[in-house]
């Protein structure tokens, strides 16, 4: 077994699996085009593919609509790299239905409304407001009092994040790139020119680490003179096999969020199951790897479903399924990105629960950074050294609510 890599990416999820193959793409360069990459190893504590993280099920919502420019500076390249993934496979992995912010008037809802235009606006996107008689003339789906107000963003829809994922597995085990599933990482060892990993079958070493570890990163880290605070979620979605199926179709029916006063709940047209698919954002259920359950809670299927009853009645059917998995959050729920401060050589990603939509993008900049040393995408925002990462004392705010009444420039509310 070959033990030295110029490159090692920790954690084959979607972001992970688009870090392989971008140094995949830019080792094959290397050698000349259409040689092997046979200069990168990717590692799986898991089988390639499984479900205990958050980058499978059949869709993720993908969308321009963003409460700051700090992301909608980056959604067309996230876009674009999605559709250079389609051309290259065959696959169909995006799906535009159009995307709805909805929220009632008056309050945090509205606000952070207010700062997706603003954001939109400022990146050249367009998009369209409508009061409530707008919105139920359009989606009579909708039973919506008269004190909703929404957003329509026509380039929203959905990511087959399943398909996504093996598109880039298969990419890069096409460029050479090795991956060993089900061989967790024991520890990380860093020196000035190269990484150790250490395995229960192997040492390998690289000269540049990417993890991409998703919920594990702080075990992954433990070693590094780095401390990671991140708090996790146990979230859910559900699938409800709703009478009729065909209003909510995605030739018909957007992806939508629902900014409430306390709650966000978001949810697709029909896609992947025979079924509409909803879920609450920041469910509160506060668990640690040891504790969290790979069971779904009836509790959450329950006030997804009461939602939905309310406001989306035609929607609400049994329960086909439900899936679980955990949100990875920092203070401020933004993307952690960049290099391990001290550690030049590591670089990381933290989606923060919302990171899928931008998964090929990352995957780019992760690239980047470990063969470059940086990379010409905005992505100081993210940066490892910033307060919520640094500062023991940073508030953590989840929903980010309270920066959108606050007014303004800083208003975030993401998934």
């Amino acid at each position: 077994m070959k033990k030295t890599y110029a490159h090692i990416v920790l954690g084959v999820g979607g972001i992970g699996s688009a870090a392989a193959y971008w140094l995949g793409r830019h080792s094959a360069g290397q050698n000349g085009a259409g040689q092997s990459s046979a200069g990168v190893l990717a590692l799986e504590q898991f089988t390639l593919g499984h479900d205990r993280g958050a980058s499978e099920d059949h869709s993720r919502i993908i969308r321009h609509s963003y409460h700051s420019t700090d992301y909608t500076a980056l959604t067309r390249a996230a876009y674009a790299h999605w559709r250079d993934l389609e051309l290259q496979t065959g696959l169909e992995l995006l799906r535009i239905t159009g995307g709805l912010d909805l929220a009632p008037a008056g309050g945090a809802g509205e606000a952070e409304i207010a700062s997706y235009a603003r954001a939109l606006a400022e990146q050249g996107h367009d998009y369209q407001l409508l009061d409530a008689a707008g919105l139920r003339a359009r989606w009579p789906q909708w039973r919506i009092g008269d004190d909703i107000i929404g957003l329509h963003q026509a380039e929203s829809g959905i990511l087959d994040i399943r398909r996504a994922n093996a598109a880039h597995i298969s990419r890069a085990l096409a460029l050479g790139v090795t991956f060993l599933a089900d061989t967790p990482v024991r520890a990380i060892v860093p020196y000035p020119d190269h990484v150790e990993v250490r395995t229960d079958e192997a040492v390998f070493t690289g000269g540049t680490l990417t993890v991409c570890a998703g919920s594990w990163t702080p075990a992954a880290l433990a070693g590094l003179d780095f401390d990671l605070p991140l708090t996790l979620t146990q979230e859910q979605v559900t699938y409800f096999a709703a009478p009729d199926l065909r209003p909510f179709g995605p030739d018909r029916f957007p992806i939508w969020i629902f900014h409430g006063p306390d709650k966000t709940f978001y949810g697709f047209p029909v896609y992947g199951e025979a079924a509409v698919k909803a879920a609450r954002d920041m469910s509160g259920r506060f668990v640690t790897q040891q504790t969290r359950s790979y069971q779904p809670n009836p509790d959450q299927t329950a006030e997804v479903a009461e939602f939905l009853a309310e406001y989306l009645p035609g929607a609400v059917g049994p329960e086909l399924v439900s899936k679980t998995c955990v949100y990875d959050l920092p203070a401020d729920r933004n993307f952690v990105l960049g290099p391990v401060p001290g550690h030049p050589n590591i670089s990381l990603c933290v989606g923060a629960g919302h990171a899928a939509k931008f998964a090929a993008l990352i995957g780019h900049i992760l690239a980047d950074l470990a063969t470059e040393g940086r990379t010409d995408y905005p992505i100081a925002a993210f940066s490892p050294d910033r307060p919520a990462i640094t500062d023991p004392q940073y508030p953590p705010d989840f929903r980010f609510a309270r920066a959108a009444q606050a007014g303004g420039e800083e208003a975030r509310s993401t998934r």
